[in-house]
Order: C-alpha cells, then sequence, then structure tokens
C-alpha cells in the first residue's frame, strides 16, 4: 500500500480545512460500511464540500481510503510506540487504543477483508520494521521468554496485538466500548497485563 499525494500544489489555509474535513468524515464512513460499501456522496456531504472538492484532492474512492488508512496507522505507531522490554505494557496500551479510536480496527478489518484477504497485511509496505527490530533485541538481550526468544519477531508482535485486541471491536466474542464502567476495564488491563507477562516472561520471572 502506497500513500497518494493529493496534489503536487500546496493548498491554502481554506483548501487544508475542507481536506482535514474530508478526511475525517471519509475515515467515519469507511469505518462503518468498508470500502465498497462507503458512498463518496456521503462523505463530500458530511465534509461540507461536493464530489468534485473531494476527487481533486485525493482522486478516487480507493485512493480515499489509502490516505485514511495510512493515517490509522500512523496514529497507532505514534500514540502507541512499542516497548518490547514489557510488552504486557504495550498490550494495555493498545487496549486503551482500541476503545478511544474503534474507528481505527475497525478500518484495519475493512482492509483485510476488501483488500488483502491473506498475507501481510500492507503488502510489501513493512511499516511494522521498528516494531520487529525491537522485538528481535529483546529477543538477543533475554528480555522475553526462550520460547518467544526463538520465534520469529513477527510472530511475536501478532501475538501480543491479538492477545490486545481480546476485547476489541472486531472480537467475534465480546466487543468492549469506551462507556463501560472504569471497573470492568480495569480488570480487564489486569487479566490482559498478568497474561501476556506470563507468556513472555524470561525464565526465573
Amino acid at each position: 500500500m502506497s500513500t497518494p499525494r493529493s496534489s503536487g500544489t500546496s493548498l491554502t489555509s481554506k483548501g487544508e480545512a475542507t481536506r482535514q474535513r474530508i478526511l475525517e468524515a471519509a475515515t467515519d464512513e469507511f469505518a462503518r460500511h468498508g470500502i465498497a460499501g462507503a458512498r463518496v456522496d456521503r462523505i463530500a456531504a458530511a465534509a461540507a464540500t461536493n464530489k468534485a472538492q473531494l476527487y481533486s484532492y485525493f482522486g478516487s474512492k480507493d485512493r480515499l481510503f489509502d490516505t485514511v488508512f495510512a493515517a490509522s496507522l500512523e496514529r497507532i505507531m505514534e500514540v502507541v510506540p512499542i516497548s518490547a522490554d514489557d510488552l504486557a505494557d504495550w498490550a494495555v496500551r493498545l487496549y486503551d487504543e482500541y476503545l478511544d479510536r474503534p474507528d481505527l480496527i475497525r478500518l484495519a478489518t475493512w482492509a483485510r477483508l476488501e483488500r488483502q484477504p491473506t498475507g501481510h497485511l500492507l503488502g510489501d509496505d513493512r511499516i511494522d520494521e521498528p516494531k520487529l527490530t525491537a522485538i528481535a533485541s529483546a529477543q538477543r538481550s533475554g528480555a522475553i521468554s526462550d520460547v518467544a526468544g526463538r520465534a520469529d519477531p513477527f510472530d511475536v508482535m501478532a501475538m501480543v496485538i491479538a492477545m490486545s485486541m481480546a476485547w476489541s471491536p472486531v472480537s467475534n466474542v465480546y466487543a468492549a466500548t469506551a462507556d463501560e464502567p472504569a471497573a470492568v476495564h480495569q480488570q480487564r488491563r489486569d487479566l490482559l497485563r498478568e497474561t501476556v507477562r506470563r507468556a513472555f516472561a524470561p525464565p526465573g520471572h
């Protein structure tokens, strides 16, 4: 997945504001309806603009999704950077991010269903390399368990992410929401933290 460019020219402040409104409206639309189900006219109306302007910025609905999806991935990387020496804490912070921005995980799910049904979700654009490098470093230092230390760093990352998504908006068991009691969320955080810690703790810890 390559990040599309909206234009070769710089935008005025008004134009940039319109572009941001389009991105916000598109994020909600794609999260709710997926790529095929999303409607450009609804996005334009929600952004208080028109389809001609939307297309002038993004070219097509597919390129608009690419821009929205790339922004969602960047947010997760910036807001929830990996702590390879404390994978349990990373898992809990991912849990909190799914509560705060359920649209982000829904976008990834639509991308999996409609764009990349098998293999790496991002194809050749491996923006997870910093995470894999951090995990590999933790493996070399012995900061994680023997079994995890011998595993492919990608599989370690995939396992922690899967555990963090146990109550995510796309869970096939139970989708948590931010308006549930704080005590309930804390119980889940405690369980998640302890489960990940035990799964990846080095011998003797």
